[in-house]
């Protein structure tokens, strides 16, 4: 079987878990610009460069994955949510971009195959891709709304740099997450769709919105129905949301992308809101229970943890949905076309 039929296999069997935070739980090793640096001389610092650590500190993001497994993941998520061209510019290691991802993607794929031999279980590697700090949608100027710093076809190739690496250390799919602008995510797609036929093989994308209000749209004004309808063309394996609010004010939105996807809902939201220090309370048995409503509601058929979240957290989701059915997949229902009113499938 395919990686897609494999992992399609895998969740309709069970509802599927996905790891939690890196950042945050990278924070907790208080790690000092040495640690971040290694023997790098880039010019610039490397501290709060969390996907180097592949290179200078690889037993940290390591034990993070090594962690979540232990707490019940099926999928690793590569710790490259910044392991792009434009991002790593900021630390003047752009010319790193290859080898930060080839060897993030690597040690995710190698834990992941040594835990699925553990127990016969598959376990999966998803290649993070986040959305920049550049937005193709809105211009950073208030002066000239017709700016832009970078135009689509700059950012496809970012892209696809980033996914090329990730697919040669060994990601399953490429998961772009955090999505505020839609359009940043089609040029993410289109990158994933061309490394695919580069490579002569499908490669599965996964898509996770991050919502910007309470009213459910992201920072390109789309609302959770606009965002689906404009990249289901894609065929994405899973579509969902990711950290913007904690599960209590994402809840709406899952029952809507739940209704009208006929793909696989993925959700990993922040554990909670943060606090006045930036810092997340929510116990991990409060936040399972919250997912847990999802699950129970028959809405999801991937659940995790974004910021804040930790291996506790993982586990008490995973405790949470063991034996409680998968989402049952629509199907696509058959339209109609204006024009000679021939049939088609919207998965067409």
């Amino acid at each position: 079987m395919t990686v897609r039929e494999t992992f399609l296999a895998e969740a309709a069997k069970r509802i599927l878990i996905t790891d939690g935070a890196f950042g945050t739980e990278i924070q907790n090793w208080k790690l000092s610009e040495a640690d971040y640096a290694g023997t790098l001389t880039l010019g610039h610092d490397q501290k709060g460069n969390n996907d180097i650590l592949a290179l200078t500190k690889p037993e940290v993001p390591e034990s993070i994955h090594r962690a979540y497994f232990e707490a019940g993941a099926d999928i690793a998520e590569t710790n490259t949510f910044s392991a792009n061209r434009i991002s790593q510019a900021d630390y003047g290691a752009e010319g790193l971009v290859r080898e930060i991802n080839v060897e993030s993607a690597a040690m995710a794929r190698r834990l992941a195959d040594e835990f699925a031999g553990r127990d016969g279980r598959p376990r999966f590697v998803a290649g993070a891709i986040g959305p920049t700090n550049k937005t193709l949608s809105l211009s950073p100027d208030v002066n000239d709304p017709g700016y832009r710093e970078i135009d689509f076809d700059y950012l496809k190739d970012v892209y696809r740099e980033q996914t090329d690496a990730l697919v040669e250390g060994g990601a399953d799919f490429i998961l772009i997450e955090t999505v505020f602008d839609t359009l940043n995510a089609k040029a993410g797609i289109m990158a994933a769709i061309e490394a695919g036929e580069a490579l002569g093989r499908d490669l599965p994308i996964m898509l996770s919105m991050t919502l910007t209000d309470l009213s459910g749209r992201n920072l390109s004004g789309h609302t959770v129905e606009a965002f689906w309808h404009a990249v289901r063309h894609a065929r994405p394996l899973t579509i969902g949301l990711n950290c913007s609010f904690g599960a209590e004010q994402l809840r709406p939105h899952v029952k809507v992308l739940s209704d009208i996807c006929d793909t696989l809902i993925m959700v990993y939201p922040n554990a909670g809101l943060p606090n006045e220090l930036g810092e997340y309370d929510e116990a991990p048995a409060t936040t399972a229970g919250l997912v847990g409503e999802w699950a129970q509601g028959g809405q999801v058929n991937v659940l995790g943890g974004c910021c804040g979240s930790t291996p506790a957290h993982i586990r008490a989701i995973a405790d949470m949905a063991r034996g409680v059915p998968p989402r049952a997949v629509p199907v696509p229902p058959v339209r109609t076309r204006l024009a000679g009113l021939e049939p088609f499938t919207m998965a067409a």
